[in-house]
């Protein structure tokens, strides 16, 4: 299956991916790599491994319309067949939610419907939860508010700090994601609307949302 990621920022999701596809446990073929700042380390690890690389920056005072037909294109031009959010902090306009609907996820830092929104860790600290985790969603137009697919939970410690809890929830994103990922591609997850295929006694079925 032919994966479009977006990026912002280091690309620890991206890393994780290319790695379980080169374990052979994620069937994917990741076409395109695309961030929205140049800096992105995401980038250069991309090109590293021979993805074709794309930035469509967004800077202060620039048309946001603009940007999400620009963005809309450069996604397109590569035709995949999922696009993932790894790390991509910005919210998606019509132009891309309307090309791609329901093949668009996304994997955010807690256990959503909670804690939605950039500070998923430092939100379940002040919130007081003994159990954070993570959550790969469905992307539609709001803030992480799109269909559950499959969560990843890790207890919330006593002298948790923010990065400290991201990081663990991190370990398991780089888990999540990738499994997701593979059962898209092998047809045990669909999307739009969301369904899951896995058979009765597969252990990943306790990760995975029941069907809506």
């Amino acid at each position: 299956m032919d994966v479009a990621v977006l990026v912002s920022g280091r690309g620890s999701n991206l890393r994780a991916i290319c790695d379980a596809i080169d374990a052979g446990t994620c069937d994917a073929t990741i076409v395109a790599v695309i961030s929205d700042r140049k800096s992105a380390a995401a980038l250069e690890y991309a090109e590293g491994r021979g993805i074709p690389t794309r930035v469509v920056p967004l800077k202060k005072g620039d048309d946001r319309g603009l940007w999400n037909d620009a963005l809309a294109r450069e996604v397109s031009s590569f035709e995949p067949k999922l696009v993932v959010l790894a790390g991509f902090m910005r919210v998606l306009g019509a132009p891309l939610l309307d090309a791609f609907t329901g093949r668009i996820i996304n994997v955010h830092p807690a256990l959503l419907p909670s804690f939605p929104g950039h500070d998923g860790a430092q939100d379940a600290l002040d919130g007081g939860v003994r159990l954070s985790g993570c959550t790969v969603h469905v992307v539609d137009s709001g803030v992480d508010t799109g269909p559950i697919i499959a969560q990843a939970a890790v207890p919330v410690l006593a002298d948790d700090t923010a990065q400290t809890l991201h990081a663990r929830i991190q370990v398991q994103e780089h888990q999540l994601l990738p499994r997701v990922i593979h059962q898209i591609a092998a047809g045990a997850i669909t999307l739009h609307p969301l369904q899951v295929h896995a058979p009765a006694g597969d252990p990943t079925r306790a990760l995975v949302a029941p069907d809506v």
